[in-house]
Parts: C-alpha cells; sequence; structure tokens
C-alpha cells in the first residue's frame, strides 16, 4: 500500500521517493541533569495518536529537501490544507 505526499519543491509524489524523518517532536529536553533513563524515554518512546500529526519528510529519490507534511496514522493519508 502507498499514498501520495505533496513536497513543497516537485510536488505530490509516491511514498516510495520519500523517507520519513518521524514527528515533529519539538523542543529536546535541556542536557543538563538529564538522566539516562530520562534521555532514552525521549529518545525512543514516542506517542502515535490516530489523528493528524506533523512529520518530517526527506524527498530523497528527488529534489533532495526535507520537510514538513502533515500525517494522519488513522487513514495512513496526508492531511493538506483546504483538503
Amino acid at each position: 500500500m502507498t499514498f501520495m505526499l505533496t513536497c513543497p519543491i516537485c510536488g505530490r509524489r509516491e511514498l516510495h521517493e520519500f523517507l520519513c524523518g518521524g514527528q515533529e517532536r519539538g523542543p529536546r529536553p535541556p542536557q543538563e541533569g538529564l538522566s539516562a533513563e530520562a534521555h532514552f524515554r525521549y529518545a525512543q518512546f514516542r506517542s502515535i495518536p490516530p489523528a493528524p500529526q506533523p512529520e518530517w519528510w526527506y524527498h530523497g529519490q528527488g529534489c533532495g529537501v526535507w520537510f514538513k507534511a502533515t500525517r494522519n496514522p488513522a487513514t495512513n493519508r496526508e492531511e493538506r490544507p483546504g483538503g
């Protein structure tokens, strides 16, 4: 199964052209005073709610740009502004 993703440079393309960089996670926790366990949890555990979420994508078989796209893991479809 594949879905389409919209590159800001190249337009809509099939998923096989892209690599997922993961969820946009916000700021990193401060490094000072961060325990090894807290760092492990930040790096390894992610919540994946069944709702649209911003993700980083890399157009590896295209223009080579990193960009953010919003994908709904429940439907595995890109959520684009305006439908």
